[in-house]
């Protein structure tokens, strides 16, 4: 009886954690010079900066679109973008641009990257544009 009952214990302990291991994959993590050197020239790929518009105004990476995570812009735009293109995301420091990764996996998107920082990104000679340089 006391076997019994320590491997159904043991069974129902089993079951219990499975879950919470899946679907937990982490978000793909690329350097900025991994970024430049293999995937910069991407034609169909998507370069989002996740910062605020004034972040963005006062400097960004050539033909990045801005979408402001922390005002919930990303989260409603993100839902009109096409789950089969890749996308590359970035922010300040790589916190947001991980976070907003994280929440295009959970809603399907399969080809996210969250690149870092955009002083990186700036830092390994990529393009970079402000607002001043705008048309």
């Amino acid at each position: 009886m006391k076997t019994v009952f320590a491997a159904v214990a043991v069974i129902t302990l089993m079951s219990c954690s499975a879950p919470q291991q899946q679907g937990t994959a982490e978000v793909k993590r690329l350097s900025a010079t991994e970024y430049k050197d293999q995937h910069a020239n991407e034609k169909k790929a998507v370069l989002v900066d996740v910062r605020t518009p004034q972040e963005y105004a006062a400097g960004h990476v050539t033909n990045a679109k801005n979408s402001d995570f922390l005002s919930g812009q990303f989260a409603t735009e993100m839902k009109g973008w096409d789950k089969n293109k890749t996308y590359y995301l970035y922010c300040a420091s790589g916190n947001r641009s991980g976070k907003a990764a994280k929440l295009m996996q959970e809603a399907g998107f399969k080809k996210v990257y969250n690149i870092g920082g955009f002083k990186d990104l700036k830092n390994t000679g990529l393009p970079t544009a402000d607002s001043t340089q705008q048309k």
